[in-house]
């Protein structure tokens, strides 16, 4: 673990140096500590962090933006902290480009081990490519290397982004239920799901669709969920 950077923004000290010793029995050793949103992007920009843990209220811009400018120049995982336990504020959170949301007051265990989740997807895409690709129209799906081209362009996805299209791609044809996507993928218990598959779904389809309005890859079976078609052998 000693490879990776943690960035921690929190406009609290004692959140900041609770998160620091826990990364550390963890075995994070490099963390970069910001207590505003703007020297959280400037310490992004500059010291480029392998995950960010970004508190949702800060001092000068809240996390929501702060997510929306890193997102213009990085694609590493975000994991929102936050007070705000509503639905809404949740799926705000993924919809500017968050990869996790933990509510206040939090285990700093688990935000060590959600850390840790998303370092194994990178470590996917570091791996060589053992697996042969999965074509799928004009897509092209390394399930070894997380990695998604559309004709002849990458598409950039998310880590919950691209385990969505890759269960969805397993299971080519066969309809998936937003609660079955929700357990295998987030591996958390279905209940009120609907709406943050939802969000993924409609950013999934805005990356991959032609016209995300008419989707012909990702079809959605009204009542029962979605599943992944190819186009050309309709």
């Amino acid at each position: 673990m000693n490879k990776y950077k943690i960035m921690v923004v929190d406009d609290e000290p004692d959140i900041l140096d609770l998160l620091e010793k826990t990364l550390n029995i963890e075995g994070f050793n490099h963390i970069i500590k910001a207590d505003s949103g703007l020297e959280a992007v400037s310490a992004c920009r500059e010291d480029k962090p392998d995950v960010i843990i970004l508190d949702v209220m800060l001092p000068d811009i809240d996390g929501y933006e702060v997510c929306k400018q890193i997102r213009q120049f990085s694609h590493c995982p975000i994991l929102f902290l936050s007070s705000k336990n509503d639905e809404l504020d949740k799926i705000l959170g993924l919809a500017v480009g968050g990869d996790d949301y933990v509510t206040k007051p939090f285990s700093p265990k688990e935000v060590a081990y959600r850390v840790k989740a998303q370092l194994r997807r990178i470590e996917y895409k570091q791996k060589p490519e053992e697996e042969q690709s999965v074509h799928i129209g004009a897509l092209k799906i390394w399930p070894a290397g997380c990695q998604v081209i559309k004709g002849d362009k990458k598409v950039e996805l998310t880590a919950r982004e691209f385990e969505i299209l890759k269960y969805l791609a397993e299971n080519k044809g066969r309809v998936i239920s937003r609660e079955r996507l929700y357990e295998t993928v987030w591996g958390e218990d279905s209940f009120g799901c609907d709406n943050t598959v939802m969000v993924h779904i409609r950013h999934l389809r805005e990356k991959i669709e032609d016209n995300p309005n008419d989707p012909k890859y990702i079809i959605t079976m009204k009542g029962l969920g979605y599943k992944l078609v190819n186009p050309d052998e309709k």
